[in-house]
Formats: C-alpha cells, sequence, structure tokens
C-alpha cells in the first residue's frame, strides 16, 4: 500500500462520495477544496440566517446505493417533498409537469394547431442527421415549438446560438422526451420521466446539510480536509503523479500524493500538470468552455409569495432564467416564518456584463425583475446577498466531445490519476450520476493498492 496519501481535489458530491468509500474501505484520503465549506455547487451558503441553496438541488435518483446512502447519511433529515414548478411563457404561468389545457390557453387554439402540424411534418420528413442542439429539437418537436419555447431559454441558460451547441445536450437534457410523451403525460399518462418526478427529497436544511454529514462521517473513518485550498500544480514523474502543491492565505506548500482523484475542471487540471502535457492536448483543454452562475439571494417581508419550489423564466424580457423558493422546498430554509427567502439565477461568463456587476447593482436588477414578472413588489424585498460560482456547467460546443476525448486518452495514462464528477468529465451530469463516478473512482483505486 502507498504511503503517500490519497488526496482528492473538489469537495462536491463526487469528491465527497469518493473519499466516503476510500475511507470506509481502510484507506484515509486527504480532500482539497478551495472553499471554506464542504458541498462544491451543491453547498449551502447561509445570510441573515436565511439558508440558500446553489443552484436548487433535488435529491432523486434511480440508482438504489446512492438513495440509500443519502438515507444513511441524514436519516432523520431527508424530507420527502412533492414537486411543484412552473414556466413563466407568454407572460403567463404554466404548469411543469405539462398539462394539455395550460398550454392550450398559453399559446391559443390556432397556434396549438400550427406546432402540431409542424410536429408531424418532421416526424414524416426523412430526418437528417441531428449535430447541433437546434437539428436535434426540431426533428423531435418541430421548427415552430424549438423557436417558440426552446431557443430563447437553452440560448439564456448557455450563452450562445442554438446551432453552436451539440446535440448531445439536447440528447441528456431532454432525454427521452418527445411531443407525443410530453402529451401523453400531460394528458395523465402514466409514464414520467425522470426529470419530470413528482417527489424528490431534501434535506431540512438544504443540500449542504447533506455534504457537512460525510464530512463528519469521513473524519470519523480518518479522514481529512484541507479547506481554503487551492490547487495550483500537479508535479508529475513520467505517468505518475507525485505530489500536489496546494495555494492557501498567501502561501504554498506541495504535499505528496500517492494517488490523485480530481473533480475540478479538465481544463484546469491540464493547465496545472507539471511538466505539461503536449501542446495538442493543451489546446484541447483551453477550447473547453463553461458557463458561469449568479444567484441573488433575497429577503422579501411577505410570508409567502407562491407555491412552487422553482420557476424557470422562458422570457427575454428579464436576464433571470430560474427563480428558487427556499422556503418551499424546506420551512427551515428561513428563520422566520413570517418572510421568504428567494434565489434568482443569473447565467453568465465571467467577464461579461452580468458576472461584472457588482452586489449591490445584481440585488436591485433582481428586485425589479421579480417584480416585472409579477412575483413581489420590490418594496417587499429588505435584504439580498450575491453568490457567484465559476464552472457551474460545462459546455457541450460542436467540438467539445472531440477535445474532451483528447484530454481523458492523455490523462488515462497517467497510472495513479483518476477524474471523476460533471467538471472532471465534462459531463452535464445530476449529483446522483456524478456521486457515483467518484465511488468507481475510489474502487478502482483499492482496486490498484
Amino acid at each position: 500500500m502507498h504511503r503517500d496519501p490519497a488526496v482528492i481535489v473538489g469537495a462536491g458530491p463526487a469528491g465527497l462520495a469518493s473519499a466516503y468509500e476510500l475511507a470506509r474501505r481502510g484507506v484515509s484520503p486527504l480532500i482539497v477544496d478551495k472553499r471554506p465549506h464542504v458541498g462544491g455547487m451543491a453547498r449551502t451558503e447561509t445570510h441573515q440566517g436565511f439558508r440558500f441553496d446553489i443552484g436548487g438541488h433535488r435529491f432523486f435518483t434511480n440508482l438504489p446505493e446512492i438513495q440509500l446512502l443519502w438515507e444513511e447519511t441524514l436519516p432523520d433529515d431527508f424530507l420527502p417533498v412533492e414537486r411543484l414548478s412552473r414556466i413563466y411563457f407568454q407572460d403567463r404561468f404554466i404548469r411543469y409537469p405539462l398539462e394539455l389545457s395550460d398550454v392550450l390557453q398559453t399559446v391559443g387554439l390556432a397556434e396549438g394547431i400550427r406546432i402540431l402540424a409542424s410536429y408531424l411534418r418532421s416526424r414524416i420528413r426523412t430526418t437528417r442527421e441531428a449535430n447541433t442542439f437546434e437539428q436535434w429539437v426540431s426533428s423531435r418537436f418541430g421548427p415552430r415549438l424549438y423557436e417558440r419555447f426552446f431557443r430563447s431559454y437553452t440560448e439564456k441558460v448557455w450563452g450562445v446560438p442554438c446551432t453552436e451547441l451539440a446535440s448531445r445536450l439536447a440528447a441528456e437534457r431532454i432525454q427521452g422526451l418527445s411531443l407525443t410523451s410530453a402529451l401523453w403525460s400531460a394528458l395523465g399518462g402514466r409514464k414520467r420521466l425522470k426529470t419530470l418526478t413528482d417527489r424528490f427529497h431534501y434535506p431540512r436544511q438544504g443540500p449542504g446539510m447533506m455534504w457537512e454529514a460525510f464530512c463528519r462521517r469521513i473524519q470519523s473513518l480518518g479522514g481529512s480536509f484541507y479547506l481554503n485550498s487551492e490547487l495550483v500544480r500537479v508535479r508529475r514523474e513520467g505517468n505518475a503523479v507525485r505530489a500536489v502543491t496546494l495555494a492557501r492565505e498567501g502561501r504554498t506548500y506541495e504535499i505528496p500524493a500517492g494517488h490523485l482523484i480530481t473533480s475540478i475542471p479538465l481544463r484546469d487540471l491540464v493547465s496545472r500538470l507539471s511538466p505539461g502535457p503536449p501542446a495538442e492536448v493543451a489546446r484541447a483543454a483551453g477550447r473547453l468552455a463553461y458557463r458561469d452562475f449568479i444567484l441573488v439571494g433575497l429577503i422579501a417581508d411577505q410570508n409567502a409569495l407562491f407555491q412552487d419550489q422553482w420557476i424557470y423564466i422562458h422570457s427575454p424580457d428579464v436576464a433571470v432564467g430560474r427563480i428558487q423558493n427556499f422556503k418551499n422546498w424546506s420551512p427551515a430554509m428561513v428563520p422566520d416564518q413570517k418572510k421568504t427567502g428567494l434565489g434568482l439565477e443569473y447565467f453568465c461568463t465571467r467577464g461579461d456584463a452580468l458576472w461584472s456587476m457588482d452586489d449591490k447593482t445584481l440585488i436591485h436588477k433582481a428586485a425589479y425583475e421579480l417584480e416585472h414578472l409579477g412575483l413581489a413588489r420590490r418594496t417587499d424585498v429588505k435584504d439580498g446577498v450575491v453568490y457567484r460560482q465559476t464552472e457551474a456547467y460545462p459546455c457541450y460546443l460542436m467540438d467539445s466531445s472531440r477535445d474532451v476525448a483528447t484530454v481523458l486518452h492523455y490523462l488515462s495514462g497517467m497510472t495513479n490519476l483518476k477524474t471523476i464528477g460533471r467538471n472532471g468529465l465534462h459531463q452535464y451530469d445530476n449529483q446522483d450520476q456524478a456521486m457515483l463516478t467518484g465511488i468507481e473512482a475510489a474502487r478502482r483505486l483499492v482496486q490498484d493498492l
């Protein structure tokens, strides 16, 4: 067995699942994260006693192993929640999953007929190869519904035209959905997609509660944590990692690494390798793109605003993409039941106009947009806070699959390095799938010892 520790970089769901799997198998991991809290993007932040979930994280899975792990880790505070979410579309709120009456009332009978005719034409025609997001959605829903419903919201989220997004994004995030299945679901058909589940679980005080419990379990089994510590260098000799250099509070220090498991973005990992990779690999990693994210947390002086846990905003009139009502996820997310904690999500890219706004301007903007949508008055907002999340979503651009394959093929040649999770694989997975990649990497590591 290696004398040097197994180092895990990234204390999000994937990294913590990997660390726990190692710890319970007798390998004491060292977990590193640049933030002061565990959980990664799935962490819970607190402001004035109000809890904010960075992104809105449902706990739902078809993986029995992950479900059992969640229940064992948080046995008394893992609450069942009945889902209620809507879409703001054409100045109306329509239920999601779709209900036929809502859809027809929103678009009107005449437009509904046009959408259906467009769909039928797309199914009759010989389907050409769908390489882009636009082609994939248009071929399955019809061009008219794509233009009316999918395009503007997708471009708001990703910041590029749908013609520049790979069809893989649609295939993974709209998995199994067609206009036929959507209408069947709307008409009361039995089958529902995973993404349309009616019930999920949620930790009583937000997802951070789950990851903090994981942290305690890992520590009880001999694992240790270096938080507020950023990876700045991965020293390797030949095809093996030997050490990592961390930066904390203006100082750097090197730690030997018998094995390295990392969930940081592939682009960042490759740039930190020393010696560096071949130029072709460095260029491929440098082309990988990510979408950043801002959560503006608002505290409203109202005991109830709307019943949804979250609302998707399909409107070009406002920049906000999704709105969370954390009180409806769990009442314990707010310290005063006479008030409401909201999270307005803005999809952006570092350096753009949204990302560069100061916090005060962002809070005012969020309050204005909340009023514009008819969800609350600006005067109801009594306080606010801003959280920025870099590399929140790996982008599936047209050449991304080729570049990811180039990078992962090169990294696979390193005998004691494994990449996991959403950013470590450049794969837009949900947290249950990300956790499974961490567990599987830990099991392979144990086999190698």
